[in-house]
C-alpha cells in the first residue's frame, strides 16, 4: 500500500471512527488501488482519495408521523449524496431499525463504483430510515413516507439525485414517496425507481439484482470453462433480491437447496422449483420474510436460528444484509466444498470472509456482482426520460449485455495491473479509474 493510500486511510479511521461499516468499506477499497495511484501521480496532487472519501453532502433530518392508534412516532431520515462525478447520484432508500449514518456511508461509497461499472451515467448516492415496515399497516407506511418525502423533496430530482427502493422499501413504499413527491412538487417527472408498471416502473426491475448476480456468475464459470447448469445453490435472504437470484438459477437448472430469513433457513434435498419460487413471493406479498411456512408447504428441513452456509454445495450467494457470512462461515463452505461465492448483498462477507475467500474460491464482489438492480434502475430512468416502456425481453437482454461488460471489464482490469481472476481488485480499479478520471477534469469541486 502507498504511502498516500496509507495517508488518506489514517485519516478517514480518525476522522470516522464510530462509523465501522463506512471505515471497512473504504479500507476494502483502496486497500486494491495501489498499482494505479502509483501509475497516475495526477490523482495525488488533485487529492481524489481524499475527496472521494467524504460525500458530497449528508442531509439528516426528523420524521414525525402519527401511528393507527393517533400516538406521534418519531424516526430519523438520511440522504447521503456521495459522489456526481459522472451523473445524478442513484441509490437505494433503506427502511431497517440497523439504519445509521455509518451504513448509509458505506453504501453511498460503495454505490459509487458499483454505478461506474455499470457504463451508465450514475453518481452514487443512499438514504432511509431507521423506520421499520415490517408489522406496520398500509396507512402507517403511507403517513410515515408521506412525512419522509415531504423534507426529501427538496434536495431529490430527475437531473440531481433519483432514489430507489433497498430493503424495507418496496413497491408500496416506492409508490407512496412518488404521490408525495408530485404532490408537492406538481410534476410528472422519473424521480424514483422501481415504480409501479402503471406509472413509469420498468420490467424486470423487482428481480434484477437477483437476475444480474447469476448473469455474472454465469460469465465467472464461463472464464472456469463450466456451467451454471447442475451446480448445487445455497442462497442467504427471502426478499426481492433472493427471489429473483432463485427464479434465474431455477430456470437455468442450477439446484438451490438452501434458502433463509430471520427465523433460519430451509434444506430442500430435491432442489427448489419454479412452484417453490412463486411461493417465496407470496410470503412477500403478505409482508411475511419468515421462511418456516415454506418448509412445511414443501416437506423441506427448517433449521432454526442458523445460517445457510453449513450445507454443502458448489455456489453461495448471500442476498440478504452487510456482513452476513463472516470468517467461520467462509472456512465452512470452502471445507464442504464451495468453488465460488457471489457476493449479492451489498457488503455481504466480512473483511476476514473476503480475505480467506479470495484466491481459494471463484469469488465476486457486491459491487460488481450485485449491479443489475441499479443498471435496470438506470433502465427505468432512460425510459422515463424517453416516456417508451420496453418490453421484458429488451429489459432483461441490456441487463445481460450490462452484467457482461461489467464483468469483463473488471476481469480485464484485475488481468491489466498483474492480478488475473481477482475481481474484488478488477471491480475496485475499473470502477475508481472512470470517476477519478471524471474528477480530476472537472477540477477541484
Amino acid at each position: 500500500m502507498s504511502k498516500y493510500i496509507e495517508k488518506v486511510l489514517a485519516d478517514v479511521k480518525a476522522k470516522n471512527s464510530n462509523e465501522p461499516e463506512f471505515i471497512q468499506a473504504v479500507e476494502e477499497v483502496l486497500s486494491t488501488l495501489a498499482p494505479v495511484i502509483e501509475a497516475n501521480p495526477q490523482y495525488e496532487k488533485a487529492a481524489i482519495l481524499e475527496r472521494m472519501v467524504e460525500p458530497e453532502r449528508v442531509v439528516m433530518f426528523r420524521v414525525p408521523w402519527v401511528d393507527d392508534n393517533g400516538v406521534v412516532q418519531v424516526n430519523r431520515g438520511y440522504r447521503v449524496q456521495f459522489n456526481s462525478a459522472i451523473g445524478p447520484y442513484k441509490g437505494g432508500l433503506r427502511f431497517h431499525p440497523t439504519v445509521t449514518l455509518s451504513v448509509l456511508k458505506f453504501l453511498g461509497f460503495e454505490q459509487t463504483f458499483k454505478n461506474s461499472l455499470t457504463t451508465l451515467p450514475m453518481g452514487g448516492g443512499k438514504g432511509g430510515s431507521d423506520f421499520n415496515p415490517r408489522g406496520k399497516s398500509d396507512g402507517e407506511v403511507m403517513r410515515f413516507c408521506q412525512s419522509f418525502m415531504t423534507e426529501l423533496s427538496r434536495h431529490i430530482g430527475a437531473d440531481t439525485d433519483v432514489p430507489a427502493g433497498d430493503i424495507g422499501v418496496g413497491g408500496r413504499e416506492v409508490g407512496y414517496l412518488f404521490g408525495q413527491y408530485k404532490r408537492l412538487r406538481n410534476e410528472f417527472v422519473g424521480v424514483l425507481t422501481g415504480k409501479g408498471r402503471p406509472f413509469g416502473g420498468s420490467l424486470v426491475r423487482p428481480e434484477a439484482t437477483g437476475y444480474g448476480t447469476v448473469y455474472f456468475a454465469q460469465y465467472m464459470l464461463e472464464k472456469l470453462g463450466q456451467d451454471i447448469k447442475g451446480k448445487t445453490v445455497a442462497l442467504s435472504g427471502f426478499g426481492n433480491v433472493a427471489w429473483g437470484a432463485a427464479q434465474k438459477l431455477v430456470q437455468l437448472g442450477a439446484k438451490v437447496v438452501a434458502i433463509s430469513g430471520p427465523d433460519g433457513y430451509i434444506y430442500d434435498e430435491k432442489g427448489m422449483t419454479q412452484e417453490g419460487v412463486d411461493y417465496m413471493l407470496e410470503l412477500r406479498a403478505s409482508n411475511n420474510d419468515v421462511v418456516e411456512p415454506y418448509a412445511a408447504k414443501f416437506g423441506a428441513k427448517f433449521v432454526k436460528g442458523r445460517k445457510p452456509w453449513e450445507v454443502k454445495c458448489d455456489i453461495a450467494f448471500p442476498c440478504a444484509i452487510q456482513n452476513e457470512l463472516n470468517g467461520d462461515d467462509a472456512k465452512m463452505l470452502v471445507e464442504n466444498g464451495c468453488m465460488m461465492v457471489v457476493e449479492t448483498s451489498n457488503m455481504g462477507c466480512t473483511a476476514d470472509a473476503v480475505n480467506y475467500l479470495n484466491g481459494r474460491v471463484a469469488f465476486a464482489p457486491g459491487k460488481a456482482a450485485n449491479a443489475g438492480g441499479v443498471a435496470v434502475s438506470g433502465l427505468e430512468m432512460s425510459q422515463n426520460s424517453m416516456r417508451l416502456s420496453w418490453s421484458a425481453e429488451e429489459v432483461d437482454a441490456k441487463l445481460k449485455d450490462i452484467m457482461k461488460s461489467i464483468h469483463d471489464n473488471a476481469y480485464d482490469t484485475a488481468e491489466k495491473y498483474g492480478m488475473k481472476g481477482n475481481y474484488v481488485a478488477g471491480a475496485n480499479l475499473a470502477g475508481f479509474i472512470k470517476v477519478a478520471d471524471a474528477m480530476v477534469a472537472q477540477g477541484v469541486c
